[in-house]
């Protein structure tokens, strides 16, 4: 890759020899290119959704019962060589480990996000901050909230 701006370091990666990851779904969001993507998420951002695959599906039972959920998501349009990045929005420059950058020599995302609704083997969220069609690895409750919704009062 040779879109380097001034400063930045890249390095060669080597070929992966020890991870093997399942992506239980596909995030679509409105968000069609970098450049479009939110600096960070925010619960007030456009309705996403999640869909999950099969045999994933079931294991999102319980999951309506919790406001928000974190997500891990695989960053595949991220470049993985940078190790000294000079972020747009500064004049400085910084190691990789130092930034929340999409550009990490494994390119995961996470997110905490608004959890609007789940119906059968689509999520509703709010907060996203990844490119339409972004592989999802994981998700779970917010470990910040993980005590499920109070039910309703009649």
């Amino acid at each position: 890759m040779s879109d380097i701006r001034p400063h930045e370091v890249s390095v060669a990666i080597p070929e992966p020899d020890d991870a093997r990851l399942f992506f239980i779904g596909r995030i679509h969001t409105p968000f069609k290119e970098r450049k479009d993507c939110p600096r960070q998420g925010s619960v007030d951002g456009p309705e996403c959704r999640i869909e999950i695959f099969d045999p994933w599906v079931p294991a999102l039972q319980g999951l309506e019962q919790y406001d928000r959920v974190e997500l891990l998501y695989w960053l595949d349009k991220a470049r993985r060589d940078l190790v000294v990045q000079n972020p747009a929005h500064s004049e400085k420059t910084f190691g990789t480990f130092a930034l929340r950058s999409p550009v990490r020599p494994n390119p995961i995302g996470t997110v905490v996000a608004k959890l609007v609704s789940v119906d059968g083997s689509t999520l509703v969220v709010r907060g996203l901050d990844c490119l339409d069609g972004t592989p999802l690895i994981d998700l779970k409750p917010d470990r910040c909230a993980f005590t499920p919704k109070a039910p309703p009062k009649d």
